[in-house]
């Protein structure tokens, strides 16, 4: 018996075994699906749509082949035919002349895609969750071509590759592919995409496990039996019979619960089990029959709608990627003293700080050009919050830069103080231009103020809104004001004096200070005003706002007696054309300004947070 118990188990673990075993091999399901689509259709732009790349759950593995292409040769003119006689020119070989096809692919924001296509015919692929496929639909707009989109801030993530294309994504929904050739050519013809599939067998380690714990049992049987064998060899005695024992007597004494009249036997130990039964179930009874505070009511859980998260101009990430292009752009810029290039990234009153201080570094080499925009750390995204539309332009975005720190000679840190860049996009095709580059310089014992997650963003406030202490056209006013007359102007109250560096660098104290330091035979005077610049006015979590606006001062110092002439500065010259003026010479500066204004309601005053101050104009006095 016990050698046929362990072939049982035997049996068991090897077919167990070889079930869990053939379930993750020959019976293993598929582990990826894939769909294919094939195009046939000159348009030049395909859009994959977020349902269709969801079809299955998990990452999407996108592959793209484009065609071959082959450019057409010209034929030779009348006057290029050979003589008679001549030996014609050798005809192109066609598979040299032949190149593949180029292929671009983007991912973004549904609304975002769209915008981008445009008026643009395009291919818009759909699934159909009945038959498993895809769905081509032809959606002719008014133009045939299209710009390259590689490279565009606009989307989360782009590829390009030449004759066939492979990414890996995972995305939601609301996130549809772009893939186009070179904007001209038709869209690549064969695309396919292919989702994971969850081939995991659970049954088969139990199957697995089950067959190696048979075989345990199975070899201990197998021991017990041979034991067993083994013993049965010994020797075979014929045991002699032993006397029998005398049979007690049948008398039995009554036993105590016979005289107490307790019952006896099987149904006498239910009885006496069924008590403690008893005794339970009516004390569980009890407990919940007990007035109401013994029972204790669960409440029903109740839906709560969960709202969805605003659509922002950018994400994290793409503020990172578009913070590095700018900085690899501008220093590039700076390096060739390129203002065409540096107006790709600049845009504004940055822009118009930077081509005035190439024109400057073009003849003093000593010219410091800044601020310098760094491709360090984003310590800080505010993006704007968009509509529920989504597709509104143009797009603005508040970062916070700062270069990582470094260590002199003398083994000293050394940290350069954060840059506020303020950078907008004006159409889905265009790209992010900093307008405005301030190098913030917050007073001692200043906190900054707190703002919503990148996720949220912040919306924007117009130039007159009644939502702040002071509106933000009013803080420009009155701060070029207080910058021109000091304690005398009437809006000197609504700002904290205190840790404010700019007015003790260019205020009314300062001014005075300059016109004492001239000679008698010059005059100076000073104009402060508004610039022309848009002012950008983000929300704060307290109701206030970070406002950036843009002011000017102009500056002109001309003689006082006949004959007496002004000296201008190096860098005053090189924007003037002259170093030296009878009539008298005006320099303009340019003074990016970043706030922090108080909601409306608020005593508190308004903060200077930082500015970036520089030479953006200079000319003779006509």
């Amino acid at each position: 018996m016990r050698f046929i118990a362990a072939i049982v188990f035997f049996v068991i673990a090897v077919v167990g075994v070889g079930l869990g075993v053939a379930q993750r091999t020959v019976w293993a399901p598929p582990d990826r699906v894939t769909a294919d689509l094939s195009l046939d259709s000159p348009v030049s732009v395909t859009v994959v749509d977020g349902s269709a790349l969801n079809a299955y759950e998990g990452r999407q593995t996108v592959t793209i082949e484009g065609g071959v292409v082959a450019p057409s040769v010209p034929e030779p003119e009348p006057s290029e035919v050979p003589a008679v006689g001549e030996t014609p020119a050798a005809s192109p070989d066609p598979d040299a002349a032949t190149e593949t096809e180029a292929i671009t692919a983007a991912y973004g924001r549904t609304a975002d895609v769209m915008a981008w296509v445009g008026a643009a015919s395009y291919n818009r692929v759909t699934w159909d969750a009945e038959n498993g496929t895809f769905v081509t639909e032809t959606v002719v707009g008014t133009e045939s071509t299209v710009p390259n989109p590689y490279g565009g801030d606009l989307w989360y993530g782009d590829f390009e590759g030449e004759g066939e294309l492979g990414l890996t994504i995972n995305v939601p929904d609301d996130i549809s592919l772009l893939v186009v050739s070179d904007g001209t050519l038709p869209a690549p013809q064969q695309l396919s995409v292919t989702w994971p599939l969850d081939n995991s067998t659970p049954f088969s380690t139990m199957l697995i496990l089950g067959g190696v714990g048979s075989l345990v049992v199975g070899l201990l049987f197998l021991l017990w039996a041979l034991l067993h064998m083994r013993r049965q060899r010994g020797p075979r005695r014929k045991t002699p019979k032993m006397p029998k024992v005398p049979k007690p007597s049948r008398y039995r004494p009554t036993s105590s619960r016979a005289l107490l009249g307790r019952p006896k036997g099987r149904r006498a130990a239910q009885r006496v089990a069924l008590v403690p039964g008893l005794l339970i179930g009516s004390v569980l009874l009890a407990a919940c029959t007990t007035g109401g505070a013994g029972v204790v009511a669960t409440p029903t859980p109740e839906a709560t709608e969960v709202a969805e998260t605003p659509a922002v101009a950018v994400t994290e990430n793409q503020l990172e990627r578009i913070v590095s292009r700018v900085a690899l752009t501008i220093q590039q810029a700076d390096d060739e003293l390129d203002d065409e290039l540096a107006a790709t990234r600049l845009a504004g009153p940055a822009l118009e700080l930077r081509e005035a201080s190439y024109t400057i570094r073009d003849d003093e080499d000593d010219f410091a050009i800044v601020p310098t925009i760094p491709a360090g750390d984003v310590q800080l995204t505010l993006p704007q919050r968009l509509p529920d539309e989504g597709d509104t332009w143009p797009r603005s975005v508040l970062a916070i830069v700062r270069e990582p720190a470094t260590v002199n000679d003398e083994g000293e840190e050394q940290q350069t103080p954060p840059l506020a860049l303020l950078l907008v996009q004006d159409d889905p095709r265009s790209q992010y231009k900093v307008h405005y580059a301030i190098t913030v310089t917050l007073p001692e014992g200043a906190e900054r103020p707190e703002v919503a997650p990148a996720e949220l963003g912040a919306p924007l406030l117009p130039r007159d809104t009644p939502l702040l202490a002071v509106s933000p056209a009013d803080v420009a006013a009155g701060y070029a004001d207080v910058l021109l007359t000091g304690e005398e102007s009437e809006s000197f109250p609504l700002f904290q004096a205190e840790g404010d560096t700019l007015v003790e660098q260019i205020g009314a104290a300062a001014k005075a200070e300059r016109k004492a330091d001239l000679p008698d035979t010059a005059a100076i005077g000073f104009s402060n005003t508004v610039g022309e610049a848009e002012i950008f006015s983000f929300v704060t979590n307290d109701g206030g706002a970070l406002v950036m606006l843009y002011l000017t001062e102009s500056e002109s110092v001309k003689p006082t007696q006949a004959g007496a002439a002004v000296n201008a500065p190096a860098a005053v010259a090189a924007l003037a054309g002259r170093s030296q003026s009878t009539r008298g010479i005006v320099a303009t500066y340019g003074i990016q300004v970043l706030f922090s204004v108080p909601p409306v309601g608020s005593e508190e005053q308004v903060v200077l947070l930082g500015y970036t101050q520089g030479l953006i104009a200079a000319r003779e006095i006509r």
